[in-house]
């Protein structure tokens, strides 16, 4: 089954512009998420979905495939999907483009599971959070799952609730699956309160009563919404180079 990877890369960010053009360890920010997708074993293809020019130019400039897209779309898994029905691929890996720790076997792990439940319509991982600090981080998005390991919400607010004991908290991380049918569904269903007022799309899909499961991952990363996010990873990135 064909499978592959698209980032979705948009140049305007409120709380950290150009984001995806931020240097880092000497390289643009969306090359270092392009190079560790491109290291997964089962996408055919990788491939940067963009809406601005200089965005396109600099994934040129480091040997990457790059699309346009529209300037219309709502979120990153519209901008995915624009680019998903140009191409024959059954199983489309959304990857997010402000991940740069993204580990290739989450997209192996996602794609693999996919290619093998095709009545599961998308996938994402999680893995535990225990720092007290990133519980209550509106920036690292949580999630319940039921027993089955299929999303119950997902969430910038501490869930759940600890009125009593100490919950088990586990960490979204920004890496979808999609079989091809859902993802060309998705941009037609319309956002829902709950996703406008948290600013999360995947829960768009469960507001229109579609599973998501969530696949456990020892693979914790960092994404970069803030410039203090992206001094972090730039800091883990030159602690791994002089080692």
């Amino acid at each position: 089954m064909k499978a592959i990877g698209i980032i979705p890369s948009r140049y305007g960010s409120t709380r950290l512009p150009a984001k995806s053009l931020a240097s880092l360890s000497g390289k643009p920010l969306v090359q270092h998420v392009y190079e560790r997708a491109k290291q997964a074993k089962t996408l055919d293809e990788v491939i940067v979905a963009t809406d601005d020019e200089r965005i396109l130019r600099a994934v040129a400039a480091f040997g990457g495939k790059a699309v346009m897209t529209g300037a219309q779309h709502r979120s990153g898994t519209e901008r995915v999907a624009e680019v998903a029905r140009q191409t024959a691929a059954q199983v489309i890996l959304n990857i997010q483009g402000d991940e740069p720790l993204i580990h290739p076997e989450q997209i192996d792990q996602i794609a693999s599971f996919l290619a093998a439940h095709q009545a599961v319509p998308m996938a994402t991982v999680m893995t535990p959070l225990t720092d007290q600090a990133d519980v209550v981080n509106p920036n690292v998005v949580k999630v319940v799952v039921d027993q089955d390991g299929y999303a119950l919400y997902f969430s910038r607010s501490p869930i759940p609730h600890a009125r009593a004991g100490a919950p088990a908290y586990w960490k979204h991380i920004g890496l979808y699956g999609y079989q091809r049918y859902f993802l060309l569904q998705f941009p037609h269903l319309p956002p829902s309160p709950l996703e406008q007022a948290e600013q999360l799309e995947q829960l768009r899909a469960l507001w229109h009563g579609h599973k998501i499961k969530l696949l456990e991952t020892a693979h914790d990363t960092i994404g970069v919404v803030t410039a203090d996010d992206l001094a972090r990873v730039e800091a883990l990135l030159n602690r791994h180079a002089t080692r």
